[in-house]
């Protein structure tokens, strides 16, 4: 933020002494502006970038403590962390809650747990800026499966009110088929065996229905 205040009156001088004119005054305030907007979206553009143009790495937060500074009336955390490379050098870095780089973007902080190794990319050279990769990483993949599995609990509930209601057991079983065909391979073996034999139970069901 003040190198871009900085740079912006540096431009304005040099402006005004070249072209005699006072409005080059403007350029200030439009640094002024830009580096407030900048302290909100940098993280963003910061994420886009080295996601296309990082290496892939892993990273692990190994002390967190809460400041007395907030966003969204929520007290912002700092993070201590170790990013080893991909030729496995361990490069020391920090972040925070407000500086935080994450991809896929989304408008919520994922924050890995302390002590959990998660996927990270960064451009060598400069390691110590990195982008957390949720979706590849542990917490976040069991993020995803949770999120994807409310579906199933929500019609499974509604199943449980009437068994009888052919909607709900249809989408029940559209439930249960959508998050096997998703997470077969990357959740729980006994949550899909779960899941499993609930879409077996559905097809006596219907049948009962019949």
């Amino acid at each position: 933020m003040p190198v871009i205040v900085l740079l912006s009156v540096v431009l304005t001088i040099a402006m005004m002494a070249l072209r005699k004119s006072n409005g080059w005054l403007l350029l200030v305030l439009a640094g002024v502006v830009f580096s407030g907007i900048n302290t909100f979206t940098s993280h963003v553009t910061n994420a886009l970038f080295l996601n296309a143009f990082g290496v892939p790495g892993s990273a692990v937060i190994v002390h967190s403590r809460e400041t007395s500074s907030q966003l969204n009336e929520r007290n912002i955390w700092e993070y201590d962390a170790v990013v080893k490379t991909a030729e496995g050098r361990d490069v020391v870095t920090t972040f925070d809650t407000m500086s935080a780089s994450l991809y896929p973007i989304r408008n919520e902080i994922l924050i890995p747990p302390e002590g959990e190794s998660f996927v990270v990319k960064y451009v060598p050279g400069f390691e110590r800026n990195i982008v957390i990769m949720s979706d590849q990483s542990e917490y976040g993949k069991k993020r995803l499966i949770r999120e994807d599995l409310d579906p199933v609990e929500k019609a499974a509930a509604q199943f449980e009110v009437s068994p009888s209601n052919p909607a709900f057991i249809d989408e029940y079983r559209g439930a249960l088929r959508t998050f096997l065909q998703k997470h077969r391979h990357d959740a729980d073996p006994s949550l899909i065996s779960d899941c499993e034999e609930r879409l077996d139970a559905l097809g006596s069901s219907s049948q009962q229905v019949q």
